[in-house]
């Protein structure tokens, strides 16, 4: 008698994982009169002994995604949201601990900073407006991410941001390049240098036997040091600048072996205004959407092997 739950022919099935995705969750923590938000958009991904969901349908080892769902939303209940990484391990713990089929989880994490809208300082605000903190405004600079992977043994913390739009109005040259029949750029003695930075950076704590990082400062301090190179590097490539601001993380942050850049070049080109009898003295630009340059590098501690992935789409 045959097993018609297998595949007769020669076919067998590769990497899988299951889970919810984009579990948009809100914490607010109250202290007296003055809140607190965490916003979070957490997605789950599952994977382990699941070959026989796929043969033959049985569901005898999946947990439903409607469940992992449910557990971000009681996790954030019962152990707070401190940061969007410690939120991640907790949740990776959980699910490999306490499901035998689970092998591995993969925790995703965007999350949406707001700050405080401040009181009126005119006095022309409700009696007590002052004492009131609860309201608050959506950031719109970047989106801070993360992402846990725990196998049962092994963690990978790799954190980051994306659409993080800077701009330098001057110290930027593009110069010396190849040039074919096919060029026509010419070179730029003094342009402007613009780009929307998307970054990951893998921590190197590899589990609860070492001192965990604070995600909260940490991450503050990598964009802090991401900024100041930008602005501090006398660009003749975004190439440079784009090493310049992985140098000063790793310099800076012991706790980060690697960083992984992609920086579209945001064009702005020199408007001709000749025809209009203006001179145009480095003053009125075209900000170009597209087609961009495309600069993508990963910048690493001495000793270190690169385990970002390199198309950051995926993570």
């Amino acid at each position: 008698m045959t097993d018609n739950s297998r595949p007769a022919r020669p076919v067998v099935l590769g990497q899988n994982q299951y889970g919810k995705a984009e579990n948009r969750v809100v914490r607010i923590t109250r202290d007296g009169g003055t809140h607190h938000i965490k916003d979070l958009n957490v997605s789950v991904a599952l994977s382990g002994d699941m070959e026989e969901v796929h043969y033959s349908g049985s569901n005898a080892n999946v947990l439903p995604t409607d469940t992992t769902k449910n557990t971000v939303y009681a996790f954030a209940k019962e152990h707070g949201i401190e940061s969007a990484e410690q939120f991640g391990i907790h949740l990776a713990r959980h699910f490999v601990t306490s499901q035998e089929p689970i092998r591995t989880a993969r925790i995703r994490i965007e999350e949406y900073a707001w700050e405080r809208i401040g009181a009126p300082d005119d006095g022309s605000g409700p009696t007590g407006a002052g004492e009131a903190r609860h309201s608050f405004v959506r950031k719109g600079q970047e989106t801070r991410v993360t992402q846990i992977t725990f196998d049962g043994e092994t963690w990978e913390v790799v954190s980051g941001l994306k659409d993080l739009v800077v701009l330098n109005s001057t110290d930027s040259e593009f110069w010396g390049f190849v040039k074919d029949k096919y060029t026509t750029l010419p070179e730029a003695y003094d342009r402007i240098l613009a780009t929307q930075v998307a970054a990951r950076w893998r921590f190197n704590w590899s589990g609860d036997e070492r001192r965990t990082p604070d995600w909260e400062t940490s991450y503050d301090q990598v964009r802090k040091h991401l900024l100041q190179a930008f602005a501090e590097t006398y660009s003749l490539s975004l190439q440079q600048t784009l090493y310049q601001m992985g140098a000063r993380i790793i310099d800076n942050r012991s706790e980060i072996d690697e960083v992984r850049f992609s920086l579209p070049n945001k064009h702005h080109f020199l408007v001709d205004l000749k025809p209009f009898g203006l001179e145009n003295d480095n003053e009125i630009y075209y900000a170009a959407d597209r087609p961009y340059g495309l600069i993508e590098a990963t910048v690493l501690r001495d000793g270190c092997e690169p385990r970002i992935p390199v198309d950051l789409t995926n993570l």
